[in-house]
């Protein structure tokens, strides 16, 4: 399998459906809906509503039943950025080698616009239970976005701590539970909704419970490596940011080799946990490795 040529196709199709939920009309919030579109449409590596998507492949073929999942993801993704990059949480300037949405428009419109993202995942799922006509594939759906909705919870609460514990030396198990609810939360969220849409097995969505919890944290460790050793050209933010606040990471915990080190043993176990499926799981090994070896 060509993992570079697959993962190039399914950003592709994300994009494409991403663009259906544009709103283009001329209304007074005209520039509300740009603020959203500018930060949805933005570019990134599409990760998320992917791990949908592949995952459910584990299972069954079309995912076309995966969409509004995959697209309500990404959004609540991004509304989460935007409300990241405000200066009163990060103050960042630049995303994706962009400006950021409160540089882009301005601060209240970019706190509105991560507000509007957040309230239109909902949206696009409640719209899709409205339509979902069979009881047990409508079990299912209300099973997810029960899990949707803790897992935004532990993301705004690993983001809390994330600033509350600035400038702090903290111990190394509180130190992952911020990477697992800031970052972990909505990977791990990503890959048991494509299972679970896609009939799994209990012991099938453990495997994939713990590849998820395992990418989700390498996922996170390799952010703090690029905050350190990473091209601001190719990564599209500063480097040496982290450090500048005084972020508690695994960097500045462990040292960068050490931290390197952790990376790569999460990724192997995370590689391990998908010896249950078979060839069926190539990509998902590819992601593990696309994660750990990535440069933006």
């Amino acid at each position: 399998m060509d993992f570079k040529a697959e993962l190039k196709k399914y950003q592709i199709q994300i994009d494409q459906e991403l663009k259906k939920y544009i709103r283009k009309h001329e209304c007074p919030e005209k520039e509300l809906n740009s603020s959203m579109e500018y930060s949805l449409m933005a570019g990134g590596k599409r990760l998320r509503p992917i791990l949908v998507l592949a995952t459910y492949k584990l299972f069954k073929e079309d995912y076309k039943i995966c969409m509004p999942y995959a697209i309500a993801i990404e959004m609540v993704h991004n509304s989460s950025l935007i409300h990241d990059d405000l200066p009163g949480i990060d103050n960042d300037d630049f995303r994706h080698g962009k400006p950021t949405n409160h540089k882009k428009f301005n601060e209240a419109t970019a706190i509105l616009a991560g507000d509007g993202l957040l309230n239109n995942s909902y949206m696009v799922i409640s719209q899709d239970l409205l339509n979902t006509k069979n009881e047990k594939e409508l079990s299912k759906k209300i099973k997810i976005l029960n899990e949707f909705s803790l897992a935004t919870d532990r993301m705004l609460a690993g983001e809390y701590l994330d600033t509350e514990y600035e400038g702090k030396n903290i111990p190394f198990e509180e130190l992952e539970y911020i990477h697992k609810n800031k970052t972990g939360a909505f990977l791990k969220l990503s890959a048991r909704m494509g299972a679970i849409l896609g009939d799994c097995t209990e012991n099938e969505l453990e495997k994939i419970t713990s590849y998820s919890e395992k990418i989700g944290l390498a996922f996170q460790i390799k952010d703090d490596i690029l905050s350190v050793e990473g091209n601001e050209k190719i990564t599209g933010k500063p480097v040496g940011n982290d450090e500048e606040k005084r972020k508690c990471t695994y960097v500045s915990s462990y040292g960068l080799e050490k931290a390197k080190e952790i990376l790569s043993k999460i990724t192997k176990e995370a590689i391990l946990e998908l010896d249950t499926f078979g060839e069926k799981a190539e990509f998902l090994r590819g992601l593990a490795k696309y994660i750990e070896i990535r440069n933006k």
